[in-house]
């Protein structure tokens, strides 16, 4: 899992189009917003695991396009 640290009104892209921005921080919510193409459905995982029956199926992460991490001095 690649973990992001991001501030109120900073976003992240996915694919080049997907963009998920951070809307609010209120305590420990998070409210998030998502542009993607309608073709993208998006969910919170309760309700994809409710709808499917079953966690999402993670891909394997592919790592040969991968930068290699900062080295920290």
């Amino acid at each position: 899992m690649l973990v992001l640290s991001r501030k109120k009104n900073e976003s992240i892209i996915i694919n080049d189009d997907i963009i998920i921005t951070v809307v609010e921080i209120r305590g420990d919510k998070v409210r998030l917003g998502i542009q993607a193409p309608a073709s993208v459905s998006v969910h919170r995982r309760e309700v994809y695991e409710a709808i499917h029956g079953h966690a999402p199926q993670i891909a394997p992460a592919k790592t040969e396009n991968c930068a290699k991490p900062a080295e920290q001095s």
